[in-house]
């Protein structure tokens, strides 16, 4: 009895002592993969003499690829570390592609604007992990340039090495950092309006486009905001407790501050890792927190990128990437 009670005890407690490493108490040792703003080049009106001129001609399958040969990497102001071909052209990710397993969506007209960069004859960049470096098969059987799993792009706008027009293009391109992630600078001019092909229109449909689950925008008042995978700004509570987990958000007031349901941790970017758990409420409902504070939405705002919430009642807030207050008074 006393073997089966220790045992009880024992597990009792590793339970509650990650639970406590999770929420809180060893704060400060993770630095955030943040996304900031950059100011990228406005894309120009038509190919120019940007690179899709010389990349192959078009046709109905998009632009003959070509391969990108010694990569290599570019330390930008703007944007950080970005990964370019051995002509100095930036290589791009698209967010509607995968990483695991590897796929291409861009297809058609959208390759066109954006050519595949070929699988062979690409070595890895000095000093970078030739590991990444792989290659996904394409609908048309054609082999891809893949750097940690995402598929790599140019763009036909990019007249001359350097260029980066397509950082931030429909809310969905980005230029690749040397590990195939999104370089550290955030959306360019053109981010979250026009097509995921960077001609000014909207998509097919009218549809968003897509966003992971929870992710970093970058507000003119607010700066950078974490937002849910419609766009819409995510927000805390003033109230609310990080350890002992607990919010004070219950009843009608969940109706003006819905829970964000629990994410993935895989389908966060450019956030804190730390403390990301579902919360289990008392009232039945799961809901994500970040550095184990519960996190929700505001019903009044509207669309995405608006900032409604911010500041109501003096107890809440928009989120930081750090999982920090936005603009609270301290």
């Amino acid at each position: 009895m006393n073997t089966w009670r220790n045992a009880s005890l024992a597990v009792t407690a590793a339970a509650v002592l990650a639970l406590t490493t999770a929420c809180g108490q060893e704060k400060g040792n993770e630095t955030p993969n943040g996304q900031a703003v950059g100011a990228a080049n406005p894309a120009d009106s038509g190919y120019g003499s940007g690179y899709g001129s010389g990349a192959g001609a078009a046709s109905a399958q998009g632009v003959a690829a070509k391969p990108a040969g010694q990569l290599a990497v570019w330390d930008s102001k703007e944007l950080g570390k970005v990964v370019t071909d051995s002509a100095g052209f930036t290589l791009y990710r698209f967010d509607k592609d995968t990483a695991s397993p590897p796929k291409s969506n861009c297809e058609g007209e959208c390759a066109k604007k954006w050519p595949v960069v070929a699988a062979g004859g690409a070595s890895a960049a000095p000093g970078t992990d030739a590991s990444l470096i792989g290659e996904v098969t394409r609908a048309d059987g054609t082999k891809q340039l893949t750097i940690g799993g995402w598929p790599m792009y140019r763009y036909a706008q990019d007249a001359k090495p350097g260029d980066a027009k397509g950082q931030g293009v429909g809310g969905t391109w980005y230029a690749a950092a040397p590990d195939g992630k999104k370089a550290a600078g955030g959306e360019g001019e053109g981010a979250g309006s026009g097509s995921d092909y960077g001609d000014g229109g909207e998509e097919a449909g009218g549809e968003q486009a897509d966003l992971a689950g929870l992710s970093v925008r970058k507000d003119p008042k607010l700066g950078e905001i974490i937002v849910d995978k419609n766009g819409m700004t995510v927000y805390r509570f003033k109230k609310d407790s990080a350890w002992p987990m607990k919010s004070a958000c219950t009843g009608d007031c969940l109706k003006k501050w819905p829970v964000v349901a629990p994410v993935d941790k895989n389908d966060a970017e450019g956030i804190i890792k730390k403390g990301f758990v579902t919360f289990n409420r008392p009232d039945g409902i799961k809901q994500q927190s970040l550095d184990c504070w519960p996190i929700y939405t505001f019903a009044g705002d509207a669309k995405p990128g608006d900032t409604n919430g911010q500041g109501v009642g003096g107890t809440w807030y928009a989120v930081s990437p750090q999982g920090k207050l936005v603009g609270a008074p301290k």
